[in-house]
């Protein structure tokens, strides 16, 4: 049959309709390895991986994890760039140092240590053995660096994933949980043994939850994900919010502090939960730390700009403030253009008192509050106060060891960051091993590894006790 020129233009016009009606994450559910239309599927498919994982070494596993490693290094600038593109959050080349960070010091089958107790009665082997399959809720803030990071912890203690990534960056951690798919079968490993679904919502949140399959939750998210997940019956490991002080005093190397908290606050737009959010300065050289911060790359607003600032950044219902999301993550020049500035400053600054909104909210934005205090007492109090007890993170720049112990017994966050920028505090920089899910809630701390492991005891009486 011959089909002339306008029937060809109406078949191109349907094609062109249908596809365009096709969203881009249904498209990737087809071309991501692991990712399924329904959570009933990619639990069925993950409920395989692991019974064949089982029977996989931890040689293996490290083989594995390697193979994780290298892939990431390589697509680290294309996961940054589609992070960026997909939420609208956060700076490329501050996310290809969070992917580098994440294949270079995320812990792998090294991080599990059995133990053993010898005695007249014989030997007791303790051993770190998986839970099984594990479901795991991730942020749109770090979306791809969090399943990767889970995902080399999680299959070092011998787990597989089921992930329900946040709809608002969904396309990137599907990507990332490809990358890990990839890397897996080109290791040897098991198809699937990662998974999540296309069109992750609160319902297949709640199947992922509820399911017989899934032996163990893990959240990095809001204080409501953290409680849905603690009240799920599961063991649970809860990453929640947090809203991180830092303090100054007058022992302090002021240029280096004001360069430190700047680069702090300022990594990738302030999205990481550890970074500085409200600094408190000792009166006595506030002015020179304001002064130090100008020339790290901060821009100093006063007055009714600060006023301006507030309407854009945060929303106010019945006199309390929440951060306005359309604003998160978003860089310090568009704030300022907003205000009629032209800069291409990193981190706005700006002075206020410690009841202030940029004080007491928790600001996912480049923007921080300097607030005045009399003396390393005042500071403490009000940092603590600030703190909101989510007991996550806090940093201080000192030479007073007095004062250093002071503020951290005080404050009691998981991690306490002394005269450094505040990504220290997850190996940036700093020593020891990095992680995107810092457990503050249920206690673990920074997991790795051992995290998602439970203990296994096998004890032989009268024998294998030589001594």
């Amino acid at each position: 049959m011959k089909i002339d020129e306008k029937q060809i233009g109406e078949i191109v016009k349907s094609v062109l309709a249908n596809v365009q009606g096709q969203s881009s994450i249904t498209e990737s559910a087809r071309t991501y390895q692991g990712v399924f239309e329904t959570m009933s599927e990619a639990l069925a498919a993950v409920e395989k991986a692991y019974k064949e994982f089982r029977s996989y070494t931890v040689e293996q596993r490290e083989k594995m994890i390697a193979k994780i490693r290298k892939f990431t290094l390589a697509e680290a600038e294309e996961m940054a760039k589609l992070g960026v593109s997909e939420t609208g959050m956060g700076r490329v080349s501050d996310k290809i140092i969070k992917h580098q960070l994440v294949a270079n010091k995320t812990p792998g089958t090294e991080d599990l240590s059995p133990s053993v107790m010898t005695g007249d009665n014989g030997l007791t082997l303790v051993e770190m053995a998986p839970y099984g399959v594990i479901g795991s809720i991730t942020p749109s803030t770090n979306p791809s660096e969090t399943v990767i990071c889970n995902s080399i912890g999680m299959i070092a203690g011998g787990n597989a994933v089921v992930f329900n990534p946040h709809p608002n960056a969904c396309k990137t951690a599907n990507y990332a949980i490809d990358l890990v798919n990839r890397a897996i079968l080109e290791a040897g490993g098991p198809e699937n043994l990662v998974v999540s679904v296309s069109h992750p919502t609160m319902e297949s949140s709640n199947e992922m939850m509820k399911s017989p399959i899934v032996k163990m939750l893990v959240a990095t998210g809001g204080p409501g994900v953290v409680r849905a997940l603690l009240s799920s019956g599961k063991k649970a490991i809860g990453a929640g919010a947090g809203n991180p002080p830092v303090i100054v005093d007058e022992t302090a190397n002021i240029k280096k502090a004001a360069k430190d908290i700047v680069a702090g606050a300022s990594f990738d737009n302030n999205l990481p939960c550890i970074a500085e959010k409200e600094c408190f300065a000792v009166d006595s050289i506030a002015s020179e730390l304001i002064a130090g911060m100008q020339e790290a790359g901060a821009y100093l607003i006063k007055g009714k700009q600060i006023d301006d600032l507030v309407k854009l950044a945060l929303v106010e219902k019945d006199g309390k403030y929440s951060i306005n999301k359309d604003w998160v993550g978003k860089d310090a020049g568009k704030f300022l253009e907003k205000l009629g500035i032209q800069s291409d400053a990193r981190l706005i600054i700006c002075e206020t008192n410690a009841l202030h909104p940029f004080v007491q909210v928790e600001m996912m934005m480049p923007i921080l509050a300097v607030v005045r205090v009399n003396d390393i007492d005042d500071a403490i109090e009000k940092a603590v106060a600030a703190e909101h007890g989510n007991r996550h993170s806090a940093h201080i720049h000192s030479k007073n060891v007095d004062n250093l112990t002071k503020f951290a017994r005080a404050v009691e966050t998981t991690i306490f960051v002394k005269n450094a920028p505040s990504y220290a505090g997850i190996g940036a920089g700093g020593e020891g091993y990095t992680t995107f899910t810092i457990a503050g809630p249920t206690g673990e701390g920074l997991t790795a590894a051992h995290s998602f492991t439970r203990q296994r005891r096998c004890v032989m009486v009268d024998g294998l006790h030589i001594v």
